[in-house]
């Protein structure tokens, strides 16, 4: 049975099994943190991929929190300052929880206890807070934005 739906700011991965929705405002870092984390991850020979950046569109079904890619959207990522990169990405994926990226010294040394992200759907996800400093390598920005001509 399905739910309610909404579209929502934000970046939407999958690292491993687990769905990551990455919120916060506009040119918080989400879609560099999305890119870090899933070069990360594929450099440690497990599975990565990008669902949605910037829009994300959420639904309720069978009590889990899904995430899918506008289709306008779907297989493009923005590199902040420098365009717009087309990734591989998955379809949709079901959502475990929220990251928040935080920058220091601006954001708070420690995060509430059992912070969440309250959605629209009517379920919250857990949120962690990821520190994004140096996060994008510039090697990982050329990667994406040169994919195929890029050989290292």
């Amino acid at each position: 049975m399905n739910g309610p739906a909404c579209n929502i700011h934000g970046t939407a991965i999958v690292l491993g099994t687990t769905g990551f929705l990455i919120t916060g405002p506009s040119g918080s870092g989400k879609s560099a943190l999305a890119l870090a984390c899933i070069s990360e991850v594929r450099r440690r020979g497990r599975f990565a991929a990008l669902v949605a950046d910037d829009r994300v569109d959420l639904t309720l079904a069978n009590g889990r929190i899904v995430a899918r890619c506008p289709p306008a959207i779907r297989g493009l990522i923005e590199v902040r300052g420098s365009g717009i990169a087309e990734v591989e990405t998955l379809s949709a994926c079901v959502l475990d929880w929220a990251i928040l990226p935080v920058r220091a010294p601006f954001d708070p040394r420690l995060p509430p206890e059992q912070e969440e992200l309250q959605l629209e759907i009517g379920r919250n996800l857990p949120m962690l807070r990821a520190p994004i400093e140096a996060l994008l390598s510039p090697m990982d920005a050329l990667a994406a934005l040169l994919p195929e001509k890029l050989v290292l």
